[in-house]
């Protein structure tokens, strides 16, 4: 308990943005028909802030079957990250491994890959730190769509901004050298170029694989 606490503990410091973000998602769901409740539960279920902007963006115009597509495109990027954590994890039982995949989102794993590589990582820090996002992301969604149509147009206010900006923070925690820097940069100019002509959200896909390649690239030719 003392490492799931400890894990639960390392996400305060992501709660502000991750507050923010749940409020705004909240808000754009009662904006396009959804029930406090409704709402409420899809944060509480799906557990997944870009997928779940994804599907109440296409809510009032798209089939069932196009949200599902569109929101599964979006999560590929656990496939990346999975990958990365796998051996740290290896070691455990395939119900300890679905455990920590199912409640894995974007800030747990920046925290809990960050653990593992200082050497200080556990399966009871990862699912402490999966559990705090969880209570944090949570309430967020039900308070922000409790809150309804309050705020009309979030934008005006920078909330759309939280995003990217508690994502740069901590892509901060990853850069240690300059093959570091260099993916991260070279990631971030492929998505801007594929942006303008991918449609969806198709090129975070692209730059996570490119980004990815140019990693393993860099790293074979600083051993050589």
């Amino acid at each position: 308990m003392r490492e799931f606490r400890r894990g639960a503990l390392a996400t305060i410091p992501l709660a502000p943005g991750i507050i923010a973000f749940g409020l705004l998602y909240g808000m754009m769901a009662r904006q396009v028909g959804l029930s406090p409740w409704q709402a409420a539960a899809m944060s509480m279920v799906v557990h997944a802030g870009s997928s779940q902007f994804m599907a109440v963006g296409m809510w009032l115009t798209s089939s069932v079957s196009e949200i599902i597509v569109a929101t599964l495109v979006i999560n590929l990027r656990h496939l990346l990250m999975g990958a990365s954590v796998a051996p740290f994890v290896s070691h455990l039982s395939a119900s300890w491994k679905a455990l920590l995949a199912l409640w894995m989102s974007d800030e747990s794993y920046a925290v809990a890959i960050a653990e593992y590589r200082r050497g200080t990582g556990n399966r009871w820090f990862f699912l402490g730190a999966n559990a705090g996002i969880w209570l944090i992301w949570a309430p967020s969604g039900c308070l922000g769509a409790l809150l309804g149509a309050a705020i009309p147009e979030p934008g005006r206010f920078g909330l759309d901004l939280i995003f990217p900006l508690a994502f740069i923070g901590l892509l901060a925690c990853f850069v240690h050298d300059r093959i570091g820097l260099a993916v991260a940069l070279g990631a971030g100019v492929v998505a801007l170029v594929v942006a303008r002509w991918l449609p969806g959200s198709g090129y975070v896909i692209v730059a996570g694989v490119l980004g990815s390649g140019l990693g393993l690239l860099l790293e074979e030719v600083s051993k050589r």
